[in-house]
């Protein structure tokens, strides 16, 4: 079994239900996701606020610190405790990164659907990235991922306003997280990667978000060759993912579908779909 950190299991409800007025003016029971200030703290040193949904607040603490660097292996987290009283989360090391106050002193504040935060020279560091250039993606399972996708249950079908990411294998979800932000999706991801001892390079990363250089990033450290978005992208995530080998498809909804980068690794089916 991988090793475990001592975590807290402290999921908060996704979703409540207020009381909403229609274009007939009734009363109707409607749902809404659910928000929630995490302050993270890394042996007692505050590192940022997270607004999130809460369903993964211990995974997503995790992965925060895997994705930016600032935790080298999951063997050095020695708890993960949530306490929702303060809107707080406590990671307690045995050792984090040796350049911490390096890192924790260079930081870049990404765009987009609530506000990411990039630690030291990830930009720099995402050439050291090797992602394996033997995987293989074909159209079929492709067309089959997003149909599962769009039959999956989601909050954003009851809700809306959330981001949603999924970690597959082939057309099989492994794991769905759906939260304010994207960027916190994805982290959560990474932290139940890292719980469960998951090797990324057979793995496909699916986001609803656009494809930013924050998206890439952390999807090659992962170490997963492919990103898929039924959103578009970003020129710099584009130049990054040429960067680092990635193959990425965008817009990418029922049978239609955009190949940006990496297509030696992409296989079309021998007749083009109508």
């Amino acid at each position: 079994m991988p090793y475990r950190p001592q975590l807290t299991d402290a999921a908060r409800p996704a979703t409540l239900t207020i009381a909403a007025i229609n274009e007939r003016g009734e009363t109707v029971p409607t749902q809404i996701a659910g928000e929630h200030p995490l302050t993270l703290y890394l042996d007692k040193r505050e590192i940022v606020t997270l607004m999130t949904l809460g369903g993964a607040p211990e995974a997503l603490a995790i992965g925060y610190l895997r994705n930016q660097r600032l935790v080298s292996r999951l063997e050095d987290i020695a708890a993960v405790q949530v306490d929702w009283e303060t809107d707080s989360v406590a990671v307690v090391t045995s050792r984090s990164a040796a350049d911490i106050e390096l890192r924790l002193g260079k930081r870049t504040v990404t765009t987009g659907c609530g506000q990411g935060t990039m630690f030291g020279d990830l930009l720099a560091e995402i050439d050291k990235v090797s992602l394996p250039a033997g995987a293989r993606l074909d159209e079929a399972t492709l067309h089959g991922l997003l149909d599962v996708v769009r039959h999956h249950e989601s909050i954003y079908k009851q809700a809306g306003a959330v981001h949603g990411c999924a970690l597959a294998h082939g057309m099989d979800i492994l794991m769905f997280v759906e939260d304010i932000g994207r960027h916190n999706a994805v982290d959560a991801i990474a932290g139940r990667m890292w719980l469960e001892g998951l090797d990324g390079s057979d793995k496909i990363f699916y986001t609803t978000g656009r494809l930013t250089s924050e998206m890439v990033v952390k999807t090659a450290q992962m170490g997963i060759p492919f990103l898929v978005s039924r959103s578009g992208l970003t020129q710099m995530g584009y130049d990054l993912a040429r960067r680092v080998g990635m193959t990425m498809i965008g817009r990418a909804q029922g049978k239609h579908y955009l190949l940006f980068t990496g297509a030696e690794r992409f296989a079309r089916s021998a007749a083009p779909v109508a």
